[in-house]
């Protein structure tokens, strides 16, 4: 069996509200496993519940029902310094503006995990050298954080959450907040992080591009799983003769592998009802394409002057200066 270093069984949780609608439900009976050296994405609309859950697994918050194991031990029943202390040895957090102490210089930054840990500050300051030396950043290292480029505090943010080696990497929209061309860096980083040093990583994200980073990707619509998106899912893999249930509402619902064959949740044409059968057609405008592990090239052509690139790996359109966007390899 795969060493599973977060599993998640029947997560609920909501959030009190004094509005005319009620309470609302940000996650609905999740269940999830992620391997140890696993990258997982969690994609959807906002408002899917994609924070709250990163929140949830992280242990940044209690759920209102069910259980998060991290690294074996079920966090909703630990103490705030057993939490604390399982976190610091397990677990880091990358969000999407970094979050960098504004008063602390980028080694203090990268640093701090490790002070606050108990190690003495000649040693913590000097692995936190070499981990920005490792990130290509060295140079900043004196700089603090309103000096610093977008792509450089980000590189920052990942140096602070590397230097504690730890198990999982939970982040929250990493590259939101970024240009296309930085944003397609720190995804290549989190490639050769994840390739060569088998770091495992639980990313929420809205972007086609980081969601092709990972191993596999989970569809999350209303606080509910809807779809995996993984590599290589065939139709043989799928059982004949599956029975689906719908209630007295009218709510039919689907086991993820029958959603992952339909491409997901969408809008769908009926074409054809009769008593005990019904044939649709989905609104192709609605499909959301999620490729997992899938490969990405940059495009051929400038989208906005239609320049060629050719065999060049130029990041700008040297005619009108658009960044150069990228695609799943093989798309038209």
């Amino acid at each position: 069996m795969s060493d599973i270093i977060l599993e998640a069984n029947n997560l609920y949780h909501v959030y009190d509200s004094n509005q005319l609608d009620g309470n609302v439900v940000a996650l609905r009976g999740l269940t999830v496993e992620i391997a140890a050296g696993e990258a997982v994405a969690v994609v959807g609309p906002s408002g899917s519940g994609k924070s709250t859950l990163l929140k949830a697994l992280g242990g940044l918050m209690k759920p209102s029902a069910g259980s998060v194991f991290l690294n074996g031990q079920n966090m909703t029943r630990l103490t705030g310094a057993e939490l604390v202390s399982l976190r610091q040895r397990t677990v880091s957090f990358i969000f999407q503006e970094g979050n960098l102490l504004p008063d602390l210089t980028a080694i203090e930054n990268v640093a701090q995990p490790l002070k606050h840990a108990g190690v003495r500050d000649k040693v913590a300051r000097k692995k936190a050298l070499e981990m920005l030396e490792r990130l290509g950043i060295q140079g900043q290292a004196k700089s603090y954080p309103s000096t610093l480029s977008g792509g450089e505090a980000q590189r920052v943010a990942i140096g602070r959450a590397l230097i504690t080696n730890p198990r999982i990497i939970l982040a929250d929209e990493p590259t939101g907040a970024l240009d296309p061309i930085t944003g397609r860096r720190i995804i290549d980083l989190f490639r050769k992080l994840h390739d060569e040093d088998g770091v495992a990583f639980l990313i929420v994200t809205h972007s086609r591009e980081v969601s092709s980073f990972a191993d596999r990707a989970l569809e999350l619509r209303d606080g509910r799983f809807v779809a995996q998106h993984k590599h290589g899912v065939t139709d043989a893999e799928l059982q004949e003769d599956r029975e689906l249930i719908m209630d007295e509402t009218g709510t039919l619902s689907m086991p993820p592998d029958i959603l992952t064959q339909l491409g997901g949740m969408g809008r769908f044409l009926v074409k054809d009802l009769t008593k005990d059968h019904l044939t649709m057609e989905r609104v192709d405008d609605e499909k959301l394409e999620i490729v997992a592990h899938g490969k990405m090239q940059l495009t051929a052509k400038c989208p906005a002057c239609k320049y060629d690139y050719g065999d060049t790996e130029d990041d700008q359109c040297p005619e009108c200066g658009s960044s150069r966007p990228s695609q799943i390899q093989g798309a038209k």
